[in-house]
């Protein structure tokens, strides 16, 4: 039915299977939005963290700036992302694992459908996050395989902490990652409402107010 061709020593494909993306927007695209913010909350989150302490960083673009405040500590820190591990591996003494599967380049980030991984065999005091959204119903995704390797590594940590910058709590998805009773702390900007404030407040989650966090006239106008 012509789906094959024959090449030297035997046939290939005439229209392979294409790589499947995730989705949302790539790493790129989301590293340049909110970025004050980003970088404030990200040494609010470091600042929760004592050397020799194992933590895991899920990927993000939030949680990537946590690389800056890293360099300096000795910490056993477990990744999906590319690159914070690189990060990580080429300015700092941190003990890096990385999780296995595939690399999905727009997003930066390794993610695996498979149970058996090595995400299994760590175990961190505090998992740092980032997600989507974040409404009365919790953490907020686009990607069921996301979620699916997110939920892993939620398992594997005694707190969650999530770093989401104050658009987060206007934006929603169609998949729930985790209800507001898991997560233990939200770190965000200044620019907090205040019944984003109540909301966290009534599910017993603590809020830190990252100082200097402050949004800018020029990025409060772009989409999150």
């Amino acid at each position: 039915q012509k789906r094959l061709r024959r090449v030297r020593g035997g046939a290939e494909a005439i229209n392979p299977p294409q790589f499947v993306g995730l989705a949302g927007r790539p790493f790129s695209v989301n590293e340049t939005m909110h970025a004050t913010q980003k970088r404030a909350i990200a040494r609010a989150a470091v600042e929760m963290c004592s050397d020799g302490e194992p933590i895991i960083i899920n990927g993000g673009t939030t949680t990537f700036q946590m690389v800056h405040f890293l360099v300096n500590r000795r910490m056993p820190i477990f990744t999906n992302s590319f690159p914070i591990a690189e990060h990580l591996l080429k300015h700092s003494k941190n003990t890096v694992m990385l999780s296995g599967g595939t690399i999905y380049r727009e997003q930066n980030i390794i993610l695996s459908p498979f149970e058996n991984d090595v995400t299994r065999n760590f175990y961190a005091r505090r998992m740092f996050m980032g997600a989507q959204g974040l409404g009365p119903l919790g953490l907020m995704e686009g990607d069921p395989l996301l979620i699916q390797a997110e939920h892993k590594l939620i398992d594997q940590a005694d707190e969650v902490v999530v770093l989401v910058d104050s658009s987060k709590f206007r934006q929603r998805s169609s998949l729930i990652l985790c209800g507001l009773s898991r997560i233990a702390t939200v770190i965000t900007d200044e620019g907090i409402e205040d019944r984003d404030a109540k909301m966290l407040e009534a599910a017993g989650v603590a809020l830190v107010v990252a100082p200097g966090s402050q949004p800018k006239a020029e990025e409060s106008a772009l989409p999150a």
